[in-house]
């Protein structure tokens, strides 16, 4: 494993180190159960332990390591049944969301929607991965906060926050694009029509895509 990346004297330190040890565990660099040795980690991106150790308690929180007090730290990564957790409570939190979306949907919220969608399509066609990953998320956000509730924007934004850390070192594979744009204009289209049943089984496809797409990027042991 190597690093050659220069870090800056700034606060973000701590978050740059857990950058690092993040995608080598989501690349499977680390095994599941394998120490991560704080010496080998200060060698190698030089820098000293005690922003390790911060960026390791990132990490437990995120379930990405186990820290054994006498022991040290340890690789955790994903497992099957995490993936499909992970997906099983998200989607279960994005059909809620869309179900009350749309009920409450302001006329503003489905035109941005609706402009997510042909910039999806504008960069789908540019095969700029990076970009529908970020469009994703803006569409995402607009029913996030047309559904009206504050206290599920909060647990949607965090939850998808914490998805979107374990998707830090991929962006779309260029071959999904035109299936993402597909699935998001039929939850466009079903929110347009006013029709909740379709917007929730609009919802339920994207979401079982996206796990199959999770699935075939994440290392899963």
């Amino acid at each position: 494993m190597t690093a050659n990346k220069d870090f800056s004297n700034s606060f973000s330190l701590t978050d740059e180190i857990a950058d690092v040890v993040r995608e080598r565990i989501l690349k499977g660099e680390y095994e599941i159960g394998e120490k991560i040795k704080e010496n080998q980690i200060a060698t190698e991106l030089r820098v000293s332990r005690t922003p390790i150790r911060e960026a390791f308690k990132l990490l437990e929180n995120e379930g990405l390591i186990d820290y054994i007090p006498n022991r040290g730290c340890f690789a955790k990564g994903f497992t099957q049944q995490d993936v499909d957790d992970i997906y099983a409570v998200r989607e279960a939190l994005e059909e809620l969301a869309v179900r009350w979306a749309v009920g409450r949907i302001s006329a503003d919220e489905v035109t941005s929607l609706e402009e997510q969608c042909d910039l999806m399509e504008f960069y789908t066609k540019k095969k700029d991965s990076k970009k529908v990953f970020e469009l994703n998320n803006s569409f995402h956000d607009v029913i996030y906060a047309s559904a009206r509730s504050r206290f599920l924007a909060q647990v949607l934004r965090s939850y998808k926050e914490y998805i979107d850390k374990t998707r830090k070192s991929f962006f779309y594979e260029q071959s999904y694009l035109e299936g993402i744009l597909s699935e998001h204009r039929a939850i466009l289209d079903a929110i347009k029509e006013g029709d909740v049943d379709k917007a929730v089984e609009a919802m339920a496809r994207h979401m079982d895509a996206s796990k199959q797409r999770a699935e075939a990027t994440w290392i899963i042991k």
